[in-house]
């Protein structure tokens, strides 16, 4: 059975490799210091799983997983009355796209590694972007993508 803690941490390295910004798993990501990181940032939480692959021959190797991240923007620190806005939640969603690019010269696979644990194959990988807020007067802005990863864990030799 593939366990979902090091797919989860596999994605949440991916997002902030690929965002240059800290990622929080169910929460607002927090400094060495344990204070809230201010925005942007993005949050990640891991949804529903499913283990059946409806064939004939499962062999309770293959998981598919879902999870969401939010990607939050927010008021500049140090800037009085500065609010969230839609070019820096846009600016995160852009780069997060990045975990469904393939590679440019046409090889199969895709452009950024996931490292989703030992035996462990990410073979297919799936995003829909979700919506998010728009209140400007919230003082953030969010953006949302889905991700799904189909995983498939390799028999021992």
């Amino acid at each position: 059975m593939i366990e979902r803690r090091p797919v989860t941490l596999g994605l949440q390295t991916l997002l902030a490799t690929l965002t240059g910004r800290p990622v929080g798993l169910r929460s607002v990501p927090l400094t060495a210091a344990g204070q809230p990181v201010a925005p942007p940032y993005t949050i990640l939480d891991p949804l529903d799983r499913i283990d059946d692959t409806r064939t004939l021959a499962d062999n309770q190797r293959a998981a598919v997983m879902n999870y969401q991240a939010t990607f939050v923007s927010g008021p500049t620190p140090g800037v009085p009355d500065s609010r969230g806005g839609d070019e820096q939640a846009q600016w995160l969603t852009d780069r997060a796209w990045k975990v469904v690019e393939r590679p440019a010269n046409g090889s199969p696979g895709y452009a950024h590694p996931l490292s989703v644990g030992p035996g462990v194959t990410c073979w297919r990988r799936e995003a829909t972007e979700a919506g998010g807020t728009s209140d400007a007067g919230d003082a953030i802005i969010t953006s949302v993508i889905r991700f799904r990863l189909f995983l498939e864990e390799q028999p021992p030799a």
